[in-house]
């Protein structure tokens, strides 16, 4: 008797994705009566018939079209695991994408992607700051691949970058994807989705957009016509840093092409990971809530202080034209910022960043706690000293990821290690008598 498959769950009507998070796309029944889906660590699977193994690897390869309402059969967890098909289901929920993907981390769903997506002689259009690996992989790994890109500077208006992909068709390398990291990192520095994404239709590309820095809580790029979302879902999704992992989601179309390549690749999610993440969901929006209203409060306070000569904070934007982009496309401004101290360089960073206290030193963001780090030596080490300066990255720039703490706590602690840091504050011009 042959095994009655498993639907595609359905999302239900009306209910929030952050109370769908502690059960869609899991029943019970399916393991024993337990409340939550057990980790399925195994390699491969079970057939119940060689016809159905074969039927399962036509649609795993591509060779026999497959109902898109029905979920693929489990073969093998390099092609699919229980724990990751409950987790791509429930991550579809916040961006309301039909498909996804998780990667063993970030950098994998990028890259993977990435290769998935362009060909050799096809052109990547990207925005820079960006994260460091980000940077690393299309300023040296792609274009040795035969897959030439183009930097831009994040916050570019339309036409700059249209009048880049016109270079490239004319170059004969035409532009097939443009990857928009929105809040950039350090910078905070947003881009237009909506706008970049018609630059990149208009000539035939794809829109990518990292949007790990404000997660699906605060930005759903999806609805504002993005082709591709990437997540590090080491950090909001995560929350814990106890988890290295990344998302793609995007239409099913796409996604089968990504899935495709991560099977070949092998750049899968392990099912203890993705157990983990499946647990950091159900209390996503609430911390990501709490860090949110902390960093606000932060950032209010260290733009007032006197050592500080400015923070990078989409809810402390000053231009116009980037409080229009925020008000269109973001819901919050997330938790993590980044901000100057005052006629500082290096010496000065390290002497607060080795000063302070309850933080702690160290890279990545995202997390109940909170971190700080170095980004001109640290994150982004791998950028020339003279492209930093050109994109935003200072030697006397600090950032920082805001966690869960009391938000008194942590200002007490970024007061006390700014009392450590040795600047000359600049004096006010003296009243005429």
């Amino acid at each position: 008797m042959k095994r009655k498959r498993k639907e595609r769950p359905q999302r239900p009507r009306g209910i929030r994705p952050e109370s769908l998070m502690m059960s869609f796309g899991y029943r019970p029944e399916w393991s024993e009566g337990a409340v939550k889906p057990p980790v399925f660590q195994t390699s491969t699977f079970a057939f119940r018939t060689a016809e159905e193994g074969k039927e399962y690897f036509s649609y795993a390869y591509g060779l026999k079209e497959r109902d898109p309402a029905r979920p693929m059969g489990l073969i093998y967890s390099r092609l699919n695991n229980p724990d990751l098909d409950i987790l791509e289901h429930r991550l579809n929920l916040w961006d309301e994408a039909e498909a996804s993907a998780v990667f063993a981390s970030g950098m994998a769903a990028i890259s993977t992607s990435f290769l998935a997506l362009v060909g050799i002689g096809e052109a990547i259009v990207f925005t820079r700051p960006v994260y460091g690996g980000t940077d690393y992989l299309l300023e040296h790994i792609l274009p040795d691949l035969g897959i030439p890109t183009r930097e831009i500077a994040a916050g570019a208006e339309p036409e700059v970058f249209e009048e880049i992909c016109r270079e490239l068709e004319e170059a004969g390398t035409p532009c097939k994807l443009i990857f928009v990291e929105t809040p950039a990192n350090p910078t905070t520095v947003l881009t237009d989705i909506a706008a970049t994404t018609d630059v990149a239709h208009r000539f035939g590309a794809l829109c990518a957009v990292d949007n790990t820095l404000l997660g699906p809580l605060y930005q759903q790029p999806l609805a504002h016509g993005a082709d591709l979302v990437l997540y590090s879902a080491t950090k909001y999704l995560g929350g814990h840093s106890d988890v290295v992992a990344g998302v793609a989601l995007g239409s099913e179309e796409l996604i089968e092409r990504v899935k495709l390549y991560r099977t070949i690749l092998g750049s899968m999610l392990d099912p203890h990971s993705a157990w983990l993440l499946l647990r950091s969901l159900e209390t996503a929006k609430l911390r990501m809530t709490c860090a949110r209203k902390n960093a606000e409060r932060i950032a209010r306070w260290l733009a007032a202080h006197p050592k500080v000569a400015r923070v990078y904070f989409p809810g402390l934007l000053e231009a116009r034209r980037q409080k229009e982009i925020y008000e269109a496309q973001c819901s919050g401004p997330g938790a993590l910022m980044s901000f100057e101290l005052a006629n500082a360089g290096e010496p000065e960073a390290f002497q607060f960043l080795n000063a302070v206290r309850l933080m702690k030193l160290a890279v990545s963001l995202g997390g109940t706690e909170s971190l700080v780090e170095h980004p001109a030596s640290m994150t982004h080490a791998d950028v020339p000293a003279d492209e930093q300066a050109a994109i935003g990255i200072t030697p006397g720039m600090v950032r920082l990821s805001v966690g869960i703490e009391h938000p008194d706590d942590l200002i007490d602690a970024l007061d006390e290690a700014l009392e450590q840091v040795g600047v000359e504050l600049d004096q006010p011009e003296a009243t005429p008598v």
